[in-house]
């Protein structure tokens, strides 16, 4: 659930960058692929460069990033123009639905594309003073020759937890998420907070209980928009569930009267089977 080790990131682009380079092309946040019964499949820099030769200029990057390689491959971000379509056999598509239709190293490839291409195109002015800003040599960074202002990609940090009861999981669900699905409840640190103290803070704002015994399960990037989440586990130890503004629904759910969760790409699934293998010595599927 994270960038694969082949994956080799750089900066700075090479002299001679080969056309074969694999191009991780958005339109705001969605990724241009070739569309192959349920797979897809990313273009390289040579077909991109072909199809905007081929009566769609629009898919001429505004801007490119380099980002490094992958099994011995250039890695290219590009940022596209919003009017710009996709050509015959592709289409642009939100990261979420193309996980299980492209290889999963490449997924997470996009997961840090996305957030790159988005970190450029926003931080072209700076924010104190508004001088158009200049990229940095030797890392993703952009700095203000004004007044001297550094820009680096933004990375939000946030807590993910599961709450244990014995047999029972505290689960809840979003106004968003797909009919039946409950997950574990989450929310981002704020300043001044250890990751500890956020903890504590979110599952009582959004459920009311306290909590004993928390401890660091692990970490995923999570490109939804920017976000780094910090798993934990943790035990109940008082308070009846009170249900705060961010939620629609939470409860206690017995490892044998699970509801539908998380797909396998995100922590929280790997929280709960954590969980599940402990209390029933098997992993669900």
């Amino acid at each position: 659930m994270s960038l694969p080790e082949d994956f080799k990131p750089a900066v700075e682009i090479p002299d001679e960058l080969s056309p074969e380079s694999w191009a991780f092309a958005f339109r705001d946040q969605r990724l241009l692929v070739h569309t192959e019964d349920q797979g897809a499949r990313l273009p390289s820099l040579r077909e991109l460069e072909i199809a905007a030769g081929n009566g769609n200029p629009d898919l001429d990057p505004v801007r490119r990033q380099y980002l490094g390689t992958y099994l011995g491959r250039g890695v290219v971000s590009l940022e596209i123009d919003t009017d710009a379509e996709a050509p015959d056999g592709m289409a642009f598509c939100g990261l979420r639905g193309l996980f299980h239709r492209v290889d999963e190293p490449l997924f997470w490839i996009a997961a840090r594309a996305v957030q790159i291409v988005a970190w450029d195109r926003d931080h072209h002015f700076c924010g104190r003073c508004a001088t158009a800003t200049e990229t940095q040599p030797g890392e993703h960074s952009r700095k203000c020759p004004s007044c001297g202002l550094m820009c680096y990609p933004r990375l939000s940090p946030a807590v993910i937890v599961l709450v244990e009861r014995g047999d029972e999981v505290l689960l809840g669900r979003s106004p968003h998420f797909v009919p039946g699905m409950y997950s574990t409840l989450a929310g981002f640190v704020e300043p001044g907070e250890s990751l500890e103290q956020t903890v504590a803070r979110e599952i009582e704002e959004e459920v009311g209980v306290k909590l004993t015994n928390v401890r660091y399960f692990g970490s995923q990037p999570w490109p939804f928009p920017n976000s780094l989440m910090l798993g934990f586990r943790a035990e109940w130890a008082s308070g009846d569930i009170v249900i705060g503004d961010e939620i629609e629904d939470a409860g206690w759910f017995h490892v044998d009267n699970l509801p539908r969760i998380p797909p396998n790409i995100s922590i929280a699934r790997a929280l709960i089977e954590a969980w599940i293998s402990e209390h029933r010595g098997t992993r669900r599927v």
